[in-house]
């Protein structure tokens, strides 16, 4: 889980895609205060994937998993 609410921009961004660039697992749980549209781009060249589910009020969370094959 990475957790970014309350931090300013570009820093919740720049967190999530450290995260990424150094994740072994295989499912990432974000907590975002809004939807981070500049985020999906970067996360598909990096050939990772987002969806967006049910989270707390006030709450956007995302489940990012990579993609497979080649």
């Amino acid at each position: 889980h990475v957790d970014v609410r309350g931090l300013e921009p570009p820093q919740p961004m720049l967190e999530i895609l450290a995260v990424v660039e150094q994740a072994a697992a295989e499912r990432i749980v974000v907590h975002h205060e809004r939807e981070p549209h500049f985020l999906y781009p970067e996360l598909a060249e990096r050939r990772w994937r987002h969806a967006l589910v049910p989270g707390e009020e006030g709450e956007v969370r995302l489940i990012l998993t990579p993609e497979r094959g080649p």
